[in-house]
C-alpha cells in the first residue's frame, strides 16, 4: 500500500525545525504516514487553518478559538512561555499607560501574542493603534519610525538589544505574575477533525516521537535548526530552541491546559474572542 500523504504546516523557525527533525530527516517510524512539510508564518497558519486546509497545523492558541470546529488539540507540539514570551520592545522604555497610547508594531492579529497584548493594555484591537507586519520585520518597523513600539515573537525575544531596543514588557512574565506562575499559552499542533480518532492518535504519537527524538539526539536536531535560525549562532540557537521545546512540548499536562483555559477564558470574559471553545486533546 502507498504511504497516505500528510500535510504539516510549521513555522520556518528554529524550534519547530527542531521538534520536526526526525520526520524531516526520516529518522523514526511513520506507520505508512509521509508528511508534506509547509513552512509559513504563523500568521499565514492561522489563516489558513480557519479555512481546515491543512492536515496538520502549528497554530497560535489564539487562532484556536476560531478552528475548534475543525480542528483538535495534539498534546504534544505545545510552545509555551514559562515566565517569558511576546516582549514589547522600543527605542526607549515606555510605560503601559505609554504604551497605550502608541503605534504598536505586532506579527498578525491572530497570535496569541497580540491577545496577550489586549489582555494586558485591557482593551481590545479596535481600540490599540496598530500595524500588522511580518515578524520578522518589527524591529524594521520600529526602527524607521513606522510604530513606536513593537511586538515581538519568536528569536527576536533574544536579539532586540542588539537592535538597540529597550524592553517595556514582558508578557509571559506579566501573566505568570498573574497566574499563580502558569506558563503563558502561545502555540500548539492540531489535527483536522475529518480523520477518525484512532488515525488522530497514531498520528499523534507519531508527532511525540519525532520531539522525543531530537530533545534525545540535541546536538544533530540543532544543527538541523540552525538553518532556520536568521543570524542567530549555534549557541544562541540552542538557547531558544531549549526555551520552546522542553517538557510542555512534550505534553501539556494538567498545568498546560489549565494556562489554555485561562487565557481563553479571560479573553472571551474581555469580549475579545466571540467564544470560548472546547478544548478537544487527541488521547
Amino acid at each position: 500500500m502507498a504511504p497516505r500523504k500528510l500535510t504539516l504546516g510549521h513555522s520556518p523557525d528554529p524550534d519547530d525545525a527542531f521538534m520536526f527533525y526526525a520526520l524531516a530527516r526520516e529518522l523514526i517510524p511513520t506507520h505508512g504516514f509521509t508528511f508534506e512539510h509547509i513552512l509559513q508564518d504563523i500568521q499565514t497558519l492561522n489563516e489558513r487553518a480557519t479555512r481546515g486546509e491543512l492536515d496538520i497545523s502549528a497554530i497560535s492558541i489564539h487562532a484556536y478559538a476560531y478552528v475548534s470546529d475543525k480542528y483538535a488539540l495534539l498534546p504534544s507540539g505545545a510552545s509555551m512561555g514559562d515566565g517569558y514570551g511576546p516582549m514589547l520592545v522600543s527605542k526607549e522604555k515606555f510605560t503601559r499607560n505609554e504604551i497605550a497610547d502608541k503605534r504598536i508594531a505586532v506579527p498578525g492579529t491572530m497570535t496569541s501574542a497580540f491577545l496577550a497584548l489586549q489582555l494586558w493594555l485591557e482593551r481590545p484591537g479596535s481600540e490599540i493603534d496598530y500595524i500588522v507586519v511580518p515578524f520578522d520585520r518589527v524591529f524594521e518597523a520600529v526602527r524607521l519610525g513606522k510604530a513606536q513600539v513593537g511586538l515581538i515573537i519568536h528569536e527576536g525575544q533574544l536579539t532586540y538589544d542588539k537592535e538597540g531596543l529597550a524592553l517595556c514588557e514582558d508578557l509571559g512574565a506579566w501573566w505568570a505574575r498573574e497566574n499563580e506562575g502558569l506558563p503563558l499559552p502561545l502555540g500548539g499542533n492540531v489535527i483536522h477533525k475529518r480523520f477518525d480518532t484512532a488515525t488522530r492518535s497514531v498520528i499523534s504519537q507519531i508527532l511525540g516521537a519525532s520531539i522525543q527524538y531530537s530533545l534525545e539526539h540535541r546536538a544533530e536536531a540543532v544543527q538541523h535548526a540552525l538553518q532556520y535560525a536568521r543570524d542567530m549562532g549555534r549557541d544562541l540557537a540552542d538557547k531558544f530552541v531549549g526555551m520552546y521545546v522542553n517538557h510542555w512540548t512534550l505534553d501539556y499536562g494538567d498545568k498546560g491546559r489549565e494556562s489554555i483555559r485561562r487565557f481563553l477564558g479571560k479573553a472571551r470574559a474581555r469580549g475579545l474572542i466571540a467564544r470560548e471553545p472546547e478544548l478537544e486533546f487527541v488521547n
